[in-house]
């Protein structure tokens, strides 16, 4: 079976400014309420730096199609620039078995007041992968989930 191949593009306004935006993907503390996975099973470590990696594990519960799963990401940061851009690589496994390669940026401009992030997302999707559209629906939920950290509401 061939890779598929999937790009896309989401951008989010947020009301704070930039410097407290990039602050949350910065700071371990903070990105690991927006970003990682809340089971008691679970694990997020995070060496922000360029050069640095990030990795997350979790156990998918009764509630997905694999319960029981042990998914892990493992990242490298590959380009820092404070308060413009993050730029990370990234693979996906479920049970030490890749199902997706990832290369996503982050830009951060300001936008009035706020702050206008734009993440985009090259992928290459695997056998057992849960494919483009749903990467997105998980992108646009982290983004929803910054904002309530953001926002002092998680």
């Amino acid at each position: 079976m061939p890779a598929v191949h999937a790009t896309f593009i989401t951008e989010t306004t947020y009301p704070h400014p930039v410097a407290k935006v990039f602050t949350a993907f910065s700071d371990t503390a903070i990105k690991a309420r927006w970003f990682s996975h809340p089971t008691a099973d679970g694990s997020y470590d995070n060496d922000f730096r360029l050069g640095g990696s990030e990795s997350s594990r979790w156990v998918m519960d009764a509630s997905t199609p694999f319960p029981g799963a042990v998914i892990t990401s493992e990242g490298l940061y590959l380009d820092i620039v404070p308060e413009r851009r993050i730029a990370s690589g990234s693979n996906m496994m479920m049970n030490g078995t890749p199902f997706s390669a990832s290369l996503v940026t982050f830009e951060f401009e300001e936008d009035g007041d706020g702050t206008r992030l734009i993440c985009t997302h090259h992928g290459a999707y695997f056998e057992n992968a849960d494919g483009p559209e749903m990467r997105k629906d998980g992108w646009q939920q982290l983004l929803g989930q910054l904002a309530a950290v953001l926002n002092g509401d998680r």
